[in-house]
């Protein structure tokens, strides 16, 4: 995939424009699945024929398979996009020595928190060690994770989602958003090797859903 801002440097600009663009994805999806839920609750799985093969007649076939289908698309929309944004924040990072760079990362976190409601978080931190890449970049114990990398509600499905993030981005940051105390957060999380286990130094677990 290209770079967000062509052949030259990615600017801050142009990164807002991709979160932009993720929270309208993220928008379409919710919307989709609020659609689904009206719809006798029958989500992305649910039979859409009764006991005896027939289609139902309780629900909307034709707008169901829509959904799903606009879920399915905008899924793989949202999932391109976050690999743009996190290429975007690696560059950034990488310019971070330069005069303005902390200015850009500050207001990079701001445009990433802009969200008018609270995202739903889909695992939640439970321990952090002192000392450890977690304890460093600021994440908290009762954290509740909304983003970790390209990971978000709407993909994941266990743990190993995260592991798998986790062990490609050794050494690079990673985009992670947490709901605190009633406030989205965004924080720089690098994985990498440390005097304890891991590459993070803290223990995450999924949320009943």
């Amino acid at each position: 995939m290209a770079d967000p801002g062509g052949s030259g440097p990615v600017t801050l600009s142009e990164v807002q424009q991709l979160v932009r663009r993720k929270d309208e994805v993220e928008a379409q999806i919710k919307a989709r699945y609020e659609l689904l839920e009206r719809q006798k609750g029958v989500g992305m799985h649910g039979p859409l024929v009764d006991a005896e093969g027939f289609p139902r007649d309780d629900i909307d076939l034709y707008q169901v398979r829509t959904a799903r289908h606009d879920i399915i698309c905008l899924q793989n929309d949202h999932k391109a996009l976050m690999k743009q944004v996190e290429e975007a924040l690696h560059q950034l990072h990488a310019r971070e020595k330069e005069k303005h760079a902390k200015d850009e990362a500050e207001a990079l976190a701001e445009a990433m928190s802009q969200n008018q409601a609270l995202p739903q978080a889909f695992a939640k931190v439970n321990a952090v060690t002192p000392g450890s890449p977690a304890s460093l970049s600021g994440l908290q114990v009762d954290d509740e994770i909304v983003e970790f990398g390209s990971v978000n509600v709407n993909n994941f499905q266990n743990l190993q989602n995260i592991a798998a993030v986790v062990q490609h981005s050794e050494g690079r940051p990673l985009s992670v958003t947490v709901i605190r105390s009633g406030k989205k957060v965004h924080v720089g999380l690098t994985p990498k090797r440390w005097a304890g286990k891991g590459l993070l130094g803290c223990n995450i677990i999924p949320l009943q859903r």
